[in-house]
């Protein structure tokens, strides 16, 4: 439902997606009215989004939504029933090519030739790009620096663990220097410690003046990653807008608070009275507050509950998942 030209879901207003223009080098990725249908199954339906130049985005949905296939068909891994992707102003649906040559990506389980170890790799996905020897004597060894694999440079594929396959797909990924890259689900099937290495490489690229669009089923992950968010389910777009922007949707965040002790009722009364908090009740062995204004009011909750005596062992947001669980239901 749209009202004044905004896009309107029960108390959730977000501004209505731009499509942008497909020769705008401000927008990277354009998508227009895409479709992906499978006999009487319709993966995406009728999508239409434009990413930001610079910007990381991620890209959120249930299960079936249209995540992984709207990705494939912008990697050219599957053909899209009608409607246009734009990479680098180039429609990759009619000229693969071209609009993938400035365009590194991870999609799916990353697969290698067992056999070739890292640097091998390299060299070999380098050359198809048409780097040169020099040019690779010199890439290589900083892309495995900065995928902290120097010391595997000369073992063989084969004997990597899944987070370390997935560092190895990122650093080719960025080999040839490209301006937007292309993630689906980089951290998922990782244990916990491949899943930091794998956000703390992502989140240095954020300085890289890149183009990132991520697929991610972790909430948390893409709150701390990214800069603006698209979702969608059903194949259709629900919102797109920046991170802030649509965390702080519902006119209010929902702070998670988690004391040293065990929260007792009379502690909820207390926050329940402090400035800016709308109301407080115990979730297990948290309390949860929802709270009105932002990351500044925040940061004052967090003193006021310090002052009135408490321990605070840990504060987070769960805003996210709030507004990503109310779309998702109103979409049904």
């Amino acid at each position: 439902m749209y009202i004044n030209g905004q896009k309107v879901l029960n108390e959730y207003t977000f501004p209505v997606a731009e499509v942008g223009n497909i020769s705008d080098s401000d927008n990277p990725i354009v998508i227009e009215n895409l479709s992906k249908t499978y006999g009487a199954f319709t993966a995406v339906n009728d999508l239409t989004l434009s990413v930001k130049k610079n910007s990381f985005t991620g890209f959120l949905g249930p299960n079936g939504a249209g995540k992984s296939t709207t990705l494939k068909i912008l990697t050219n891994l599957i053909r899209a029933s009608s409607g246009s992707a734009y990479l680098n102003g180039i429609d990759v649906t009619k000229n693969a090519k071209d609009a993938l040559m400035n365009v590194g990506t991870v999609v799916e389980t990353p697969e290698f030739y067992s056999y070739l170890t890292p640097v091998e790799t390299m060299t070999y996905i380098g050359r198809i790009n048409g780097m040169s020897k020099e040019s690779l004597s010199s890439s290589i060894p900083e892309m495995l620096e900065k995928m902290k694999m120097e010391e595997w440079a000369d073992k063989r594929i084969g004997t990597f663990s899944k987070g370390m396959r997935q560092r190895i797909a990122l650093g080719q990924a960025l080999l040839t220097d490209p301006s937007v890259i292309i993630l689906d689900e980089p951290t998922s099937g990782l244990d916990p410690r491949g899943m930091v290495e794998i956000r703390e490489i992502l989140k240095s690229l954020k300085t890289h003046n890149l183009t990132i669009l991520m697929s991610s089923h972790m909430l948390y992950e893409v709150s701390d990653l990214c800069d603006r968010i698209a979702m969608i389910n059903h194949g259709k777009l629900l919102v797109h807008d920046t991170t802030e922007a649509i965390m702080n949707s519902a006119g209010a965040r929902i702070v998670k608070i988690r004391l040293l002790n065990e929260p007792t009722q009379a502690a909820v009364n207390e926050i329940s009275g402090l400035s800016n908090v709308i109301n407080a009740h115990i979730d297990g062995g948290s309390i949860d507050v929802r709270l009105k204004g932002d990351d500044k009011e925040q940061a004052v909750l967090l003193k006021d509950i310090t002052a009135l005596g408490m321990d605070v062992c840990s504060i987070t947001n769960d805003n996210l998942e709030t507004v990503y669980l109310n779309l998702i239901k109103e979409s049904r």
